[in-house]
């Protein structure tokens, strides 16, 4: 484990770096590749932001929980939320992207049911095309407890009765079918379903809306609607066992690291969550990185690879999007200008040093594949040596279940991500929101980084560090939990005030 080098760690690493930075001018591009030292573009800043050091004060000022804003969930219970005596039918729906647009949707199909008075079946997840997942409902959350949280709402059944058995996502792959609705548009109201659903459930007893993410409007609904999507994103969707299992295992191991002397044990899993920890532990921050090459690619910006990388993503956009990228035709100036470039390991790091973690953090990544490699990633751990993840706090018998499973994956992240003292998401994505979401709705510290700010920042050179930390500092004082109330056309996902949430 990564966790366990803690002794002189602090020390030896920074004598390294401070090499590392004197010698950068001498040593050849070959020999720092042979030697996979971190490559930092912002090195002024970098250089600073490894001496750093915090006050005891700074320290109890960022790690301190939110404050009570006046805001609370709500738990309504309207007399419009219970279930008709007669089903009009059963709805299915079938979910693409991943794990948390489907999460979204899920939480949607519930209310589409409910408007229609009919039965839902638990919606089904198609593979998803980039991370070749394809995990279903089941494998992901307790079915169970969603039926049984949503008995008093909606009818949901696991599987359709034999009379609809042919009715699979194959059988609408190769025709057009009348059951099947693909005419559904994005942020639909609920009266087009009454319109244009409702007759096909009354002739058939089944309708099948695919696509189905976004086709459900977020304003000029009844309340009682707007309760039940909450009540199913915040109360239904639960993990399945072994996931809250291995997340629970992952939080103790960041709040309770273990000792040299207690090696990670292939029972270790079981031998610290049934452990009952007297004190409260230690704090920890989960950072969620996403730094893909999709998303490198198709933000146009320079990362500072050099010809051979803005060639390949050149290359990789020509590939999949037909070189049709809308921040293509803007300089790379511009669009960090405009807080339209994702932010880097590094600059990741360099925020979170400035905004005070101190290189004694407990820092959880939560990522799936970062574009780059460790060559990347380790100009972050040089500012975090105390950085963790999945692989680095759990066996790989421990993570048999999820391995090579995306939305596995990230339910872990996303369950950790839940328990942390604070979270950070290093740029906007189905992710971000559905964590600023939940977080806000129980008041949880979350800091969303202000991407315009933080990329005017970067393209000034002669930036000193104090300079830079006072600016983050300032940019990111409202931007760390505080409620914001959803204005027309926002998801409810991200701004639950005050559709999830009364005053209090």
């Amino acid at each position: 484990m990564s966790g366990n080098h803690r002794g002189g760690g602090a020390a030896g690493l920074f004598v390294l770096l401070t090499v590392y930075f004197t010698t950068l001018t001498h040593a050849s591009p070959t020999i720092l590749s042979d030697l996979n030292a971190p490559k930092f573009r912002h090195s002024r800043l970098a250089k600073s932001a490894i001496q750093r050091q915090t006050s005891n004060e700074e320290q109890s000022q960022l790690w301190t929980p939110l404050e009570h804003q006046g805001w609370k969930p709500c738990s309504v219970s309207d007399a419009a939320s219970t279930v008709p005596e007669k089903s009009e039918g059963y709805v299915q729906v079938f979910l693409d992207g991943g794990l948390n647009q489907q999460r979204m949707g899920i939480c949607d199909a519930v209310v589409v049911a409910k408007i229609l008075n009919a039965t839902l079946v638990i919606p089904q997840l198609e593979v998803n095309p980039v991370w070749q997942d394809s995990s279903s409902f089941e494998d992901i959350f307790d079915v169970d407890h969603f039926i049984n949280a949503l008995k008093d709402d909606v009818a949901i059944v696991k599987e359709l009765p034999d009379e609809f058995s042919w009715s699979t996502r194959e059988y609408y792959g190769v025709a057009i079918r009348p059951t099947r609705i693909k005419t559904a548009p994005v942020h639909a109201s609920a009266n087009w379903y009454l319109e244009n659903v409702s007759p096909v459930l009354q002739s058939y007893g089944i309708a099948a809306i695919a696509p189905f993410s976004h086709r459900l409007t977020f304003d000029n609904m009844p309340k009682y609607l707007q309760h039940l999507r909450c009540k199913v994103n915040f109360q239904a969707l639960a993990f399945v066992p072994h996931i809250r299992l291995l997340g629970d295992a992952l939080i103790t191991r960041l709040r309770f690291p273990p000792s040299e002397d207690n090696i990670v044990s292939n029972n270790y899993l079981r031998e610290v969550t049934d452990l009952k920890p007297k004190q409260g532990g230690g704090k920890f921050a989960v950072l969620h990185l996403r730094f893909d090459k999709d998303m490198a690619a198709h933000s146009a910006c320079d990362f500072g690879g050099g010809k051979a990388e803005n060639l390949a993503l050149a290359k990789y956009r020509q590939v999949i999007w037909g070189g049709r990228v809308i921040n293509s035709q803007f300089t790379d100036e511009e669009l960090r200008s405009q807080g339209r470039c994702p932010l880097t390991p590094e600059e990741v790091g360099l925020l979170l040093a400035a905004l005070g973690f101190d290189n004694n953090t407990r820092l959880y990544l939560a990522s799936h594949k970062v574009y780059g490699g460790e060559r990347r990633v380790s100009a972050l751990r040089s500012l975090f040596p105390l950085m963790e993840d999945k692989k680095s706090l759990a066996s790989s018998e421990e993570r048999a279940l999820i391995k090579g499973k995306a939305s596995l994956l990230a339910a872990v992240d996303y369950y950790v991500g839940m328990h942390s003292d604070i979270f950070v998401s290093a740029s906007p994505g189905n992710m971000h929101n559905a964590m600023v979401g939940h977080r806000t709705y129980n008041n949880m510290k979350t800091i969303r980084p202000n991407m315009a700010l933080l990329g005017q920042l970067f393209l000034n050179k002669t930036l000193t560090w104090p300079e830079f930390q006072e600016s983050v500092i300032e940019g990111h004082e409202n931007r760390q939990g505080q409620i914001r109330l959803r204005k027309p056309k926002q998801s409810l996902y991200t701004y639950p005030a005050p559709d999830c949430m009364c005053q209090a």
